[in-house]
């Protein structure tokens, strides 16, 4: 089958997908090799772990990230909802509400903005990259009024949030079981569901697929809802670690750090296409990379100039394999 406009057979593009996720893995065994040859303290038990608790953090927003891409949409509200929506919860167990319930409302929350995005990208036909911009700055801009702090801590003797944040399974820490089960049902719902085939349909090709009366709409607010809600995990996933959640992060480069991994891991903008196994593989190269250059002392802002080098190349590159179509274009989707 050919895709509009893409000049390139299923196949094919099949076939330069799985040599991007090669090059990717082999960069991650290079990098992987080279630090732990050169620089003091990489192999060493407690920095494997800190970088399997970090690319828990990472690999879960990765994971929501990718499913948006793949219908062709992008989630630019992941970080002001996870931040957010944890902080909300903490706020209002200072108010007698049981931890667990407040829990329950973030994650409540965190589904309505969802919604709320879906519809302005679905119905409203906002394109996706300008509405969930917005919607970000407004929902992180409405946090910090309400909360009115920059850091809210979570009560000290919540025992499941401390399993979180320190117990293990097997002797695999919590968090990264969860980013596993995370990753595992995304990969189950999207390749081995209906609803998961006709978000490869609408991403794809989305005017074959209102043409054809697939229920594109349901679709793509469904989306911004899983999205939300797995964002929302992320943030418990932190406030595990961290006891606490800091409401600043909205404004660093962690977003863009969420694109460099679906973008790196080889799914592609153009929609349609690849996977979970692509955002492991993208947070497992990203994750090396960050650490070997925290060890090195690299400041944060080279440490940002140089992910954001390496984003602009692989979205170049990713150009080239997916190009957009005129039509696509023209209808202002990501």
């Amino acid at each position: 089958m050919e895709l509009a406009g893409s000049g390139k057979s299923d196949g094919a593009r099949m076939g330069i997908k799985m040599s991007q996720e090669l090059v990717v893995v082999a960069i991650s065994v290079i990098l992987f090799i080279v630090f732990s040859a050169t620089l003091n303290n990489f192999l060493s038990q407690g920095n494997i772990i800190a970088i399997l608790k970090n690319v828990s953090i990472l690999g879960t927003l990765a994971v929501g990230m990718g499913f948006i891409v793949v219908g062709r949409g992008i989630d630019l509200t992941m970080v002001a909802v996870m931040v957010v929506g944890v902080a909300f919860s903490i706020w209002i167990s200072t108010w007698g509400v049981d931890f667990t319930l407040a829990v329950v409302c973030g994650a409540l929350l965190a589904a309505a903005i969802g919604l709320f995005t879906g519809i302005m990208v679905a119905i409203a036909e906002i394109p996706p990259i300008f509405a969930t911009l917005a919607i970000a700055s407004s929902v992180y801009g409405s946090g910090r009024i309400v909360f009115a702090s920059d850091v809210l801590y979570a009560p000290s003797n919540i025992a499941w949030l401390k399993f979180i944040g320190s117990g293990t399974i097997l002797g695999i820490p919590m968090v990264v079981v969860i980013f596993g089960a995370v990753a595992a049902l995304m990969g189950f719902f999207l390749r081995k569901t209906r609803f998961g085939r006709l978000v490869y349909a609408t991403g794809d090709n989305p005017n074959a697929a209102r043409t054809t009366g697939l229920p594109t709409r349901p679709i793509i607010v469904t989306q911004y809802v899983l999205s939300a809600l797995i964002a929302f995990t992320a943030g418990i996933i932190m406030l595990g670690l961290v006891t606490g959640i800091d409401t600043r992060l909205y404004n660093s480069s962690l977003i863009y750090d969420v694109l460099l991994v679906v973008v790196l891991g080889g799914i592609g903008l153009s929609g349609g296409q690849g996977g979970v196994r692509n955002v492991i593989v993208g947070t497992i190269l990203v994750g090396i990379l960050t650490n070997g250059m925290t060890i090195l002392n690299f400041s944060y802002t080279s440490q940002n100039l140089i992910k954001s080098v390496i984003l602009l190349g692989a979205l170049a590159i990713d150009a080239i394999i997916n190009p957009r179509d005129e039509q696509t274009s023209q209808s202002g989707d990501i």
